[in-house]
């Protein structure tokens, strides 16, 4: 059974968009790992320039 530590006496979950809440993959991994998951944000990785 995996379960998740109280903290401040409530869990800190993301917001609700059209009925759903969601995670990214390594935002899930972090909460389950114990960390903090709101401190883990997706990679912006720029599109490849056209060589010339």
């Amino acid at each position: 059974m995996t379960y998740k530590r109280l903290e401040d006496n409530s869990f800190k979950w993301p917001a609700i968009r059209n009925g759903v809440m969601r995670l990214e993959p390594a935002q899930f991994e972090e909460l389950f790992a114990g960390l903090d998951w709101r401190r883990v944000r997706p990679l912006e990785v720029a599109a490849p320039a056209a060589a010339e």
